[in-house]
């Protein structure tokens, strides 16, 4: 079923053994850190229990001919528009969910980002999930469960998954990406997401930049540093991927020389005003001098 996924082998395992007993709950929360496969898993895990032949693994029956071609009447993926998903969406999807399946005797209905569901979408939903119809099966992804209101996850089984290994990221990136090179950092940046790292490699540019001007402290004035860091002042939505970048190059440079081990405290600093909403260009400003200062003495 889920031959071709990595990672997360006890729930690959415990979901290909509810197909196998038939005993799919109508709802799941799928939580995990973004990129390490959740959705991947969901759509096999849907296209499964929509299957006529579940025991046929290389089945081509109707159901999964039109779910493979995007055309399965009885699934549904929800994503967010403009960055939520909002009560109309739920809506629409009940009124779906009223209707009886037609050629499984089964409807399965994917919510991705869930976490990005309004209040009022969330209470909206609940009203399905206290009394779903028998053929329903609800999945909700995301990546902060915090964000979701303990009446919707109560009423799901929950799912954690596990960040992925970094050998098991980097292999899967050298066979999927033969022609990228994904630098050492970059994959400990990822945190073990497949998805975040090919994301940042995206931006490897920036991220070599960043690398070069922590190099630059020991050698550059601070108005050189400060005219290197301009791609930091307007890479406002990538901050906290840098700063955390930041982190991991301030303790392996650390160990050439022990100044660096105090970026650490610095970087920390930086981050608490940004979320505290202080002036962005104020706490860049903040963050340069105050490591520029730190290699003076």
């Amino acid at each position: 079923m889920f031959e071709k996924i990595i990672g997360n082998e006890k729930n690959k395992s415990i979901l290909e053994k509810s197909i196998k007993l038939k005993k799919t709950s109508h709802s799941y929360l799928f939580w995990g850190t973004e990129g390490i496969g959740k959705r991947l898993i969901a759509l096999e895990f849907a296209k499964k229990i929509l299957c006529l032949e579940p025991e046929n693994e290389n089945c081509k029956c109707k159901s999964c001919i039109e779910f493979d071609s995007g055309s399965n009447p009885d699934f549904l993926i929800i994503e967010p528009e403009d960055g939520k998903i909002k009560i109309e969406q739920i809506r629409n999807m009940q009124r779906r969910v009223a209707e009886k399946p037609i050629n499984s005797n089964k409807k399965v209905y994917i919510i991705d980002n869930s976490d990005q569901m309004t209040t009022e979408a969330q209470n909206c939903l609940l009203k399905t999930l206290e009394e779903p119809p028998e053929y329903l099966t609800i999945i909700l992804i995301c990546s902060n469960e915090y964000n979701m209101l303990s009446t919707i996850k109560s009423r799901c089984t929950r799912m954690h998954f596990e960040n992925l290994d970094l050998d098991e990221v980097k292999k899967y990136l050298t066979q999927q990406y033969p022609d990228q090179e994904f630098d050492k950092n970059i994959l400990e940046l990822s945190q073990g997401s497949i998805g975040r790292a090919i994301k940042l490699n995206k931006n490897k540019t920036l991220y070599e930049n960043v690398e070069n001007i922590l190099k630059s402290f020991k050698t550059k004035d601070l108005i050189d540093i400060i005219t290197m860091s301009e791609e930091i002042y307007n890479e406002k939505e990538e901050i906290n991927s840098l700063l955390e970048y930041m982190n991991i190059l301030a303790l392996k440079l650390s160990k050439e020389d022990l100044r660096y081990i105090n970026l650490v405290d610095i970087i920390e600093d930086t981050k608490k005003r940004l979320k505290a909403n202080s002036n962005y260009d104020m706490c860049i400003d903040n963050l340069l001098f105050n490591i520029w200062y730190l290699f003076q003495k």
